[in-house]
């Protein structure tokens, strides 16, 4: 059943399966239950804004055929006599005519020479705790919403009233039953240890780049790029340095590690890894995502800090980008833009994430009653700059004549939002909670069906900070709906505050049965209907779509 919806939303995507965001009005949050729209309205606007897209698109065209009727005309006029007449003016200025030929080859080669190296993705790999042997989840490591409060009850830090701040949390994050969180932390009591921590981001980093390197056949010591990227959890030796010894990489590797930059910092490794690979020739960049929560686990009473517990799950990914123009063939996709906005000027942004202590000196993770406003000035902020980029010269002229109306005729009318459905077929963005996927797919005016890998990945892994965007892109490997040239927009958020984006284009059509992702084993079994609140306890089976 689940199959037959998801080729139906393939052919056309107004036809949504339903998740757990009500439909609501442009200029309202109130669920849209009474009033209906005029359908017949709605569909002749549809159409007459189609149109208005083609005509513009077209354009160029329309403007070249009188441009090439009337060449057509002066070459037809031609005679045996025009033409030997212009040979002989070019013989007679032979020096001019190869010192022009040779200044127009220099400059073609300039050109091409300058032209920034393309940037492919050869591949990816997500982590996921199996046991090796069944490919099962391992038991130890499943965290359902019971076991998170009993838990959490057991350690007799939290107060009645903060395990019931928590379980309403929970009982509305948007995540399911299979989430993972690292033993340490499930132990009573929990054994939160540097040899544990160590012990979690070995399991995820490994995990991932042995599973990426056996997809790729390429060899550890290939490799000359290598970008980690680790939020709150910063060991000497650094991250990279434990995959450089596990891995024996090579004594020149150009070897980074990001620390302290949140949930976003995996687009900033891409960004990183792509400006590195511009100006060195024929190298491989392993770039390596993951969050390690085993010593960043908050067990204080002060709820700012209690959320990132709710959220927060076990999870990595490993990606291998390449500028070599032979890897182009076998390559997933092909990085098109990066665009990265920081907001940190700005108090309210810079304070909405922040790692502090508590009034007992317990380290926790607090995050601000600000941060939806604040994330969303930061989308707002990066589409800007990315939206000329990437949208049809149709939304530009859109976007372009609201603003004029607004600005210089003092007009009271609605900021034009662009349709980014014209510039992308598929959308990843942060899990970072449901409230952010509500507020995102909102603003940008997305249907169901382009937030459906966020949710999926949601309810299934949980946040994973910053390699979440990578289950996601994964989601849609699995459901086989990535097409060659498809273009996939990933949004990341993060700590700073800064928001970033990526644009992939699609090299080849992704064989969904040819595909080994953490998703393939039970991808039959979503999308599954995500209700706005689970009681914990409940025993009401989730509906499959």
């Amino acid at each position: 059943m689940a199959n037959q919806q998801e080729q139906t939303s393939r052919q056309n995507p107004d036809q949504t399966v339903p998740v757990s965001v009500e439909p609501r009005s442009q200029d309202s949050d109130r669920p849209l239950n009474h009033n209906l729209p005029d359908f017949l309205l709605s569909v002749r606007l549809k159409y007459v804004k189609l149109g208005y897209h083609y005509l513009i698109s077209k354009a160029i065209y329309l403007l070249l055929v009188p441009l090439l009727g009337i060449s057509s005309a002066h070459l037809s006029a031609l005679t045996a006599r025009d033409l030997a007449q212009l040979w002989n003016q070019l013989r007679f200025n032979l020096i001019t005519v190869v010192l022009c030929s040779t200044l127009m080859v220099f400059l073609v080669t300039l050109y091409f020479m300058t032209l920034p190296r393309k940037v492919y993705l050869v591949d990816f790999a997500c982590y996921k705790p199996d046991e090796s042997a069944c490919h099962k989840p391992d038991p130890a490591r499943i965290c359902t919403h019971e076991i998170f409060m009993e838990r959490s009850e057991l350690t007799n830090v939290f107060t009645k009233e903060n395990l019931a701040f928590q379980q309403r949390i929970l009982e509305r994050s948007g995540l399911g039953q299979r989430t993972y969180v690292p033993e340490a932390v499930l132990q009573v009591p929990p054994n939160r240890c540097m040899a544990e921590a160590r012990a979690e981001a070995e399991a995820i980093m490994f995990g991932a780049v042995d599973q990426l390197l056996a997809k790729t056949g390429v060899k550890a010591k290939d490799i000359g790029i290598l970008v980690v990227n680790c939020s709150v959890f910063n060991p000497t030796p650094s991250l990279s340095a434990m995959i450089v010894n596990h891995y024996k990489l090579r004594g020149n590797v150009l070897s980074y590690n990001i620390g302290g930059m949140g949930c976003s910092a995996g687009l900033i490794s891409i960004d990183l890894a792509k400006q590195l690979l511009q100006v060195n020739r024929n190298f491989y960049a392993l770039v390596v995502s993951l969050e390690s929560i085993t010593l960043n686990w908050y067990f204080g009473n002060d709820r700012s800090m209690l959320v990132s517990n709710c959220l927060f799950r076990m999870g990595g990914a490993a990606i291998l980008l390449s500028n070599r123009s032979s890897d182009r063939r076998r390559s997933k996709y092909q990085l098109i833009h990066t665009v990265r906005t920081h907001k940190g000027a700005d108090d309210k942004s810079y304070n909405c994430v922040f790692q502090r202590e508590d009034d007992k000196k317990i380290i926790g993770m607090s995050l601000s009653k600000d941060l939806m406003a604040v994330a969303g000035e930061a989308l707002k902020t990066n589409i800007t700059t990315l939206g000329p980029l990437v949208l049809p010269m149709s939304e530009q002229l859109l976007f372009f004549a609201t603003l004029v109306a607004k600005k210089v005729f003092k007009m009271k009318i609605r900021s034009y939002i662009p349709d980014f459905k014209l510039a992308f077929e598929h959308f990843c963005i942060h899990a970072g909670g449901r409230a952010v996927l509500d507020e995102v797919q909102k603003n940008l005016e997305l249907i169901d069906w382009h937030s459906e890998p966020s949710r999926m990945t949601l309810y299934r892994f949980g946040n994973t900070s910053s390699s979440s965007l990578w289950y996601e892109l994964a989601y849609s490997e699995a459901k086989g709906r990535i097409r060659k040239g498809d273009r996939t927009w990933q949004i990341g958020f993060g700590s700073g505050f800064k928001c970033n984006s990526a644009v992939w284009r699609a090299l080849r059509t992704i064989d969904p049965t040819k595909e080994k992702n953490p998703w393939m084993d039970e991808i039959h079994e979503f999308p599954v209907h995500v209700p706005k609140v689970v009681s914990i306890g409940s025993t009401t089976k989730q509906a499959h779509c």
